[in-house]
């Protein structure tokens, strides 16, 4: 019997306004509706650290509590799982080392259920007139927002037509504090 693995996962579009709440109780009753044990939450912006039982993959993890969230609120809510492994090769693979140290608020990891498309990034990034900074690494979309999230012209829809997948973003220091939780 192979032993069991703990598992980021992130939901995408949540408690950014009125519609799509989803609570971080919510979001652990959820997780312990799909199997999931210790069931941990950071920040309310769907965020959950939780251990699976053996055999199950990145993307089961991901469809079983996005199923039992939809049960649970009768909305959708998309999510990707990431094991600890990868979140740690994430963390590693930082293209942006300054702005990791720097400015940790302002550069975003953005992860979707597949590799995003580095073709379709490098041609975002080429014909970007902003300051932001677009890299892949790990099958992963790092943004560094120099003059601020908010004022970007790359939207997350401009985002996830170049990554050809959807995708949901996490800033620095969340990325760093979901890797943390995942540590025995």
């Amino acid at each position: 019997m192979s032993p069991s693995t703990t598992y980021v996962v992130l939901l995408r579009g949540v408690n950014l306004g009125p519609h799509r709440r989803v609570s971080a109780e919510d979001l652990r009753t959820a997780a312990a509706d799909a199997g999931l044990a210790d069931a941990q939450t950071f920040a309310t912006s769907g965020n959950l650290v939780a251990v699976a039982p053996a055999g199950l993959s990145a993307s089961a993890v991901a469809g079983k509590v996005s199923g039992a969230l939809a049960e649970r609120l009768g909305a959708e809510v998309l999510a990707v799982a990431l094991d600890a492994a990868r979140v740690g090769a994430i963390v590693e693979a930082n293209p942006f080392p300054a702005a990791a140290q720097n400015d940790p608020a302002h550069l975003q990891v953005h992860v979707g259920p597949e590799p995003v498309d580095e073709a379709g990034v490098a041609r975002l990034d080429l014909s970007n007139p902003g300051r932001e900074l677009l890299a892949v690494a790990e099958g992963v979309l790092y943004v560094h927002y120099q003059d601020g999230i908010g004022r970007s012209k790359v939207t997350p829809a401009a985002l996830d037509r170049a990554a050809g997948t959807w995708t949901t973003g996490r800033n620095w220091r969340t990325v760093r504090r979901l890797l943390a939780m995942t540590a025995p």
